[in-house]
């Protein structure tokens, strides 16, 4: 009988080590998911334009993206506005893209006429 008890208290012991794990494990990931780099996910102008023109290509085509190289960013606040160039002799506008700068999360794409 001893024996019985014996295995069955290891069992309890085992299961209350793996709801440990996976309880510890979870909180764990739970804090890697909610991780924001001290600069953002889009730290520098570099990393703006190029989600930028990713997000605009698709939209306008790569050609008319393209043309509007080279694309200037700018902090306001904490908001990338990320523009396109409009080159001597051409008439129209350029796209214009805003984008948080933490996250990523786009707040408005439009291309002037």
């Amino acid at each position: 009988m001893s024996g019985d008890n014996d295995s069955e208290m290891l069992r309890r012991w085992l299961a209350c080590g793996i709801a440990t794990l996976v309880i510890v494990g979870s909180s764990s990931m739970a804090e890697a998911a909610n991780y924001i780099p001290r600069n953002g996910f889009v730290p520098d102008a570099r990393t703006a334009i190029k989600i930028a023109e990713a997000v605009l290509m698709p939209i306008y085509g790569e050609k008319t993206i393209l043309r509007e190289r080279p694309f200037h960013a700018s902090l306001d606040g904490n908001h990338w506005v990320i523009t396109g160039s409009l080159h001597p002799g051409e008439t129209g506008g350029v796209a214009v893209v805003r984008l948080d700068r933490a996250d990523g999360h786009i707040f408005n794409v439009q291309h002037g006429r």
